[in-house]
């Protein structure tokens, strides 16, 4: 059975060894992490979750509609399940809701939540990373299609490669289902800049909390008070950078080995990339899913955007960039 403890370890391991110091931003979210980014998402400065939010309550009719009667819904990255409510409300005779998310203890109290608003489905909790693991129970009987939904912007925290393998697992564990997709759009980069460096300080502690996580769950030594947080936008690669800058020359103890870091030597712990519809179409029809509709804020800032996915076996070997206008 895999341990998360041990690939937090290794990665960070990793992540220490190189000069070019980078961490995947899921290990964020513990607990207390998970609840940091639900205090983010009512920030002022932070409109992703804001405008999603806003789109869904215009349109879930019209997305229900898409998705179908009967149909299995897993969200990936579930965190609060605030979002999909909107999408439950509509739906016509769900047969199962899949929430799947790394952070175990905040994944099972908000199912148990969402199973007392929504008594008579069928809610089961998934424990799981879904950038590795898409081990997905048997569907239920009375399924017609299965759909996954990731909300939020989480698919700009992959990097190119990551986006690829990202769709190419949706096509193979969803055939002849769908995907409902979150992105953040390209906008004013004093828009996104302000978004990760929020005045209450609260973005800082969520990046500053993975060096908590590390000194609990992994017996290091970090000195969190002498790294600062640093997010800014990188124009030309259309993405925010956040990292964790070290103040002092200091020694970090992991695992009976002493890494050390330099004054002004960083951790890069997230990347979050910022597309255009047309691009994550393209991305995503190379590896076999058909663009659909797409919804949007009055802004463009957001976008929630449909893809079909065809029948894997069918389309082996084939890609739906024809479908694009």
């Amino acid at each position: 059975m895999d341990d998360p403890v041990n690939h937090f370890e290794n990665d960070l391991l990793a992540a220490l060894s190189d000069d070019i110091k980078h961490i995947s931003p899921k290990y964020f979210y513990d607990a207390p992490g998970s609840a940091l980014f639900d205090q983010i998402c009512d920030l002022p400065e932070y409109y992703p979750t804001k405008t999603e939010l806003s789109i869904l309550s215009k349109n879930s009719g019209a997305i229900a509609q898409h998705i179908g009667p009967h149909a299995e819904l897993i969200e990936l990255g579930a965190g609060s399940l605030n979002k999909v409510r909107f999408l439950l409300r509509q739906l016509e005779s769900p047969t199962a809701f899949l929430p799947m998310d790394i952070s175990g203890d905040h994944l099972k109290a908000a199912a148990k939540d969402l199973q007392h608003e929504f008594p008579k489905l069928a809610v089961s909790p998934i424990v799981a990373d879904y950038t590795h693991d898409w081990s997905l129970p048997a569907k239920h009987p009375e399924t017609q299609r299965r759909i996954a939904f990731f909300p939020g912007s989480t698919i700009g925290n992959f990097l190119p490669a990551e986006v690829d393998n990202f769709f190419a697992n949706c096509a193979k564990h969803l055939p002849s289902g769908a995907l409902l997709l979150g992105v953040d759009l390209l906008k004013s980069p004093q828009i996104i800049h302000q978004a990760y460096n929020d005045a209450q300080g609260v973005t800082a502690a969520f990046n500053l909390n993975l060096l908590t996580r590390a000194n609990h769950e992994l017996n290091t030594n970090f000195d969190v008070s002498q790294f600062e947080h640093w997010a800014f936008y990188n124009a030309p690669l259309h993405r925010i950078e956040m990292h964790l800058v070290s103040l002092k020359k200091q020694e970090i103890q992991l695992k009976n080995q002493v890494f050390v870091l330099e004054e002004g030597e960083t951790l890069h712990t997230e990347n979050s990339y910022k597309y255009s519809i047309e691009k994550i179409q393209t991305i995503a029809a190379k590896q076999g899913l058909k663009p659909g509709p797409v919804w949007t804020d009055p802004n463009h800032w957001f976008g929630l955007l449909w893809f079909d996915i065809p029948d894997f076996e069918i389309t082996k070997g084939k890609n739906y960039e024809g479908y694009l206008e």
